[in-house]
């Protein structure tokens, strides 16, 4: 898979085409490997996607990947072999479609349940302006869960634009399938009772949506993919059409096959390091022992999230709803409601799904929701669908809402011992690994900041374990060219520690944040501080969309370095 030639699959034999998807599955391994990224899901996807190329006339056709991860076939056989060793590198090539990076990408995708609506939409388009190419749309059985889904099924008939929804079913999201529309994709390919399986084709749900359903085969048979997309190619015209087919997750590689959870997602490389989900889980699981109030609920990332053995220990106080973080942050404000106290666990990213539920049904009602912000930040390889940039600033906004960001695993831990009787909305931020303990003897105190080390010439006003650690070295080296800096552990954005903004003599202010200067911690201060005279620098991420790359790489690229501060601390000094 070297050179940037783009194969001529549609001139390959049989045997030419499954020796080309033997290089594609050992490329993909070898770059994941060394780069880190999505493996299991790219390896049960090689054959379908060779078909898809195969079969249809890419890029004057469209396909858009559901998610999006699953899309590494598809950049190989579309111009980018010979970048692929740059996979989710700064500057190198996405993990994800991107439309900056080739005509192939025709919609960038990210979170789950989003591809049918796109593909309506294009298809759509092109309906109206009078053109004439083919639109599919793969998603996973994992995406099925998801309400969006549901939306651009409902609206298949009213838009009456003809597309191919192909259902990618594996089991798996990141973790096994949940809930009933699982159960039904799963009495459809039910082998051990054909006939219940036949009645239920009759006349599936897809079809009382106006869709023709045509399943369920066998997405690894390369032939049988490529003369089925030939025959469904030659209906398109005719209604929108689903092409059910079964997958396995991690093809080709025995221990993918038989670990698709744990190799869904590849670290690049080795870090000595606590993860916060690991905190999160052991500290839940030892509440919940002497309190029954406790209950964890995830959207379908129940083991990323720490939660495994929280949901072994405790199933009747567990729910995972699936792709569905929208529903689980109701489901969270009703048990609220009944007097529980739900905390709620997901990544950053995909907290924003979210945020009508937490204004309006959690935020006004004023009811004790703990939501568990994991991943907060930059998170890095995943790029700009995946980082965590935003939280802050737009759970900011909301009134009711408390955002409480620990300095470090302990401080953690102490906030989530903290919040079962906080009695209101709160939500705690925190990225992936946990490297540092400051030294603080202060007792914890909700809304209250501390000071973790004296100064008179700045303050430097920070939040989060990654920003702490960058603002305590720079503030060292300040000292050693005779500057000295005061540090303040900011461990509450929202609200601001207001008495001890007023009581800081310092003229010279400095703000730091793992998050987006709008509505950030940065912004915060400014308002608080605005027309005191005070100098304030802000250290945050720009009103951009952050790309992927490693954390260190990204955090220096956007100048919240510890030369950079301290550069600025020395170079400002006197002035």
């Amino acid at each position: 898979m070297n050179g940037d030639n783009i194969p001529d699959v549609k001139s390959m034999s049989d045997a030419e085409l499954s020796a080309l998807c033997d290089r594609l599955r050992n490329k993909i391994i070898e770059t994941v490997m060394k780069n880190g990224g999505h493996l299991s899901s790219n390896l049960g996807m090689v054959e379908l996607t060779v078909a898809l190329h195969y079969v249809f006339d890419f890029p004057k056709d469209k396909v858009i990947y559901d998610v999006g991860h699953q899309c590494y076939t598809h950049k190989l056989l579309s111009g980018r072999a010979d970048k692929f060793d740059t996979l989710r590198k700064l500057g190198g090539i996405s993990g994800f479609p991107k439309r900056e990076e080739s005509e192939y990408d025709c919609y960038n995708t990210g979170h789950a349940g989003t591809s049918i609506s796109a593909a309506l939409g294009i298809a759509k388009a092109r309906d109206i302006k009078g053109e004439d190419f083919n639109v599919i749309a793969v998603i996973g059985d994992g995406s099925f869960n998801n309400g969006l889904v549901y939306e651009a099924f409902n609206s298949v008939s009213e838009i009456n634009s003809n597309i191919l929804i192909i259902i990618n079913d594996n089991h798996m999201s990141i973790t096994p399938t949940v809930g009933s529309m699982h159960e039904y994709l799963e009495e459809l390919s039910n082998t051990e009772n054909e006939e219940r399986a036949k009645k239920l084709r009759h006349e599936t749900i897809f079809e009382r949506f106006g869709l023709a359903y045509d399943g369920v085969y066998d997405g690894n048979d390369l032939r049988l993919m490529i003369d089925k997309l030939t025959q469904i190619k030659q209906k398109l015209h005719e209604k929108p059409i689903i092409l059910h087919v079964k997958t396995i997750k991690g093809k080709g590689y025995r221990y993918c096959e038989e670990n698709p959870q744990e190799t869904h997602g590849i670290s690049a490389g080795n870090t000595k390091s606590t993860e916060y989900s690991a905190v999160l889980g052991q500290t839940l699981c030892d509440m919940a022992q002497t309190d029954k109030r406790i209950v964890a609920v995830t959207a379908a990332m129940t083991p990323s999230l720490g939660l495994s053995e929280f949901f072994a220990k405790y199933p009747e106080r567990s729910i995972d709803v699936g792709i569905c973080e929208s529903h689980a942050a109701v489901v969270c404000a009703g048990l609220a409601v009944e007097g529980l106290r739900p905390y709620y666990a997901v990544y950053s990213t995909f907290l924003q799904r979210s945020f009508d539920q937490i204004v309006v049904d959690i935020c006004s009602q004023n009811v004790p929701v703990t939501i568990c912000i994991d991943r907060a930040g930059i998170s890095g390889s995943d790029g700009e669908t995946h980082q965590g940039e935003f939280d802050l600033s737009y759970l900011s906004i909301v009134p009711n809402m408390t955002i409480a960001v620990p300095k470090d695993i302990e401080e953690f831990k102490k906030m989530l011992l903290a919040s079962v009787d906080f009695g209101a909305p709160l939500a705690i931020r925190y990225p992936k690994d946990g490297f540092k303990l400051f030294d603080s003897e202060n007792r914890f105190e909700f809304g209250k900041w501390e000071i973790l080390r004296e100064g008179d010439d700045y303050a430097i006003i920070a939040c989060g374990e990654r920003m702490i650690g960058l603002a305590m070295a720079a503030a060292q080296i300040a000292y050693e060219n005779g500057i000295s800096c005061c540090v303040i552990n900011a461990r509450f954005v929202k609200p601001l520690d207001v008495a001890m903004l007023d009581e800081l003599p310092h003229n010279n202010i400095i703000t730091m944040e793992d998050n987006a200067l709008i509505g950030g911690l940065g912004s915060l201060v400014d308002c608080h501080y605005a027309g005191s005279g005070k100098r304030i620098k802000n250290f945050a991420y720009p009103d951009e969309f952050i790309p992927h790359g490693s954390v260190g790489e990204l955090i220096s690229k956007y100048g919240i370095s510890v030369k950079k501060v301290s550069d600025y601390i020395i170079g400002n000094a006197h002035r």
